[in-house]
This record gives C-alpha cells, structure tokens and sequence, in this order.
C-alpha cells in the first residue's frame, strides 16, 4: 500500500521531475526483433530518446540515462514496469548514486506507467504498424523523425493542442550569454 501511495505522491509537478521509460517491441521485414527504450518527461509529454537496436540491457539503459542526465539535468523520479534492464542492480545503484528515486509500477499495471504507455502506442498507431523497416539504420532515421515531429509539431490535447517542445519558440531580447557570443563572431551586429 505504501508503494502505491509513493506512485502517487510522485505525480509530476514540473519539468524534469519525473521521466518514464519503457520497451517497444518492432520487428524488421524478415522478422527479427527490433527494442526501442522510449523516455517521456511526464510534466512536459516530450519524448526524450528513442534509441534502438536488436538487442538492448541495462547496460544501454544506463548509458542512454547518464546521457540524458549529462545533458538535460536529473530527474527527481523514473518511473518504469519491473522489467529485467530496469530493476537490475547496476541501474538501481547507479540511480541511488545521483540522487533518483525509483518509482515501480505494480506488475501487469501499465496504467500506472500511463504517460509513456500513450506515447507507445502513438508510436505504433502513427508509425510502427504503417512502416516496414528493412534495416536497424532504417528504423533508427524514421523513428528519430518521428520523434521530432511528435515533440516539435504534434499537437497535444492535454498541452491546449500545443506540442511539448516546439520549434518555433516566440524569442525575447538574448540572453547575456548569446550576445557575449553574437559580439565575438566577426561582422555580426548585436541586438540589444
């Protein structure tokens, strides 16, 4: 009961608060199987990776979280099901050691991972089950497109129809970092 409590008590109150991550399952045209590791911010809905290959572990599952983490920040929380690459020893000690709470869904539960199970089963509606991939290099450029699309454009209902992360971003005045850049460059104009 008090794990169940602690799903809920860990509902995501801002960006970077709590990622989700779970498999895809996708095959090639002749059959052999494809995994994809998706990562959702729960706040923002934006898909942060989807890797894939033939075969994936916990192994690849630490190396795509410390890539993330390096180069968006830490997650308070990652919520996932109980599966092997999720609750090995490695991924728990290495989430224990930069300060990430691991939130388990309940087995045979996945509503209670319902962020990244909805973008799944986009993924499968809007791609996977309308796409035949002949090689991993393939599937690895069209679901990469996909997933820029899903985050830059794709409106979503619960974000007022917006995308998550849109490209096109009304700009204010530069930040002092941008300008002390702009002033660098030779021949550029700086804006105030």
């Amino acid at each position: 009961m008090a794990e169940r409590r602690q799903l809920r008590e860990a509902a995501a109150g801002e960006k970077d608060h709590v990622w989700a991550y779970d498999f895809v399952l996708a095959r090639t045209h002749e059959g052999l199987p494809l995994r994809l590791p998706v990562v959702v911010d729960e706040w923002t809905r934006e898909c942060l990776s989807i890797d894939v290959a033939r075969q994936l572990g916990s192994d690849d599952v630490l190396e795509r979280l410390s890539w993330l983490m390096a180069t968006r920040g830490v997650p308070d929380h990652v919520r996932s099901d109980n599966g092997s690459e999720f609750t090995a020893t490695a991924v728990r000690e290495w989430l224990g050691k930069v300060g990430v709470k691991t939130l388990y869904i309940e087995p045979g539960s996945p509503w209670e991972n319902g962020y990244v199970e909805s973008l799944n089963g986009k993924l499968r509606d809007e791609l996977l089950n309308g796409e035949i991939f002949y090689t991993v290099a393939e599937a690895r450029v069209l679901i990469e497109r996909w997933r820029k699309h899903y985050n830059r454009v794709r409106p979503h209902s619960a974000l007022g129809y917006r995308p998550p992360a849109p490209e096109a971003i009304a700009a204010g005045p530069p930040s002092a970092s941008l300008r002390a850049v702009q002033q660098r460059l030779p021949n550029r104009t700086t804006t105030a």
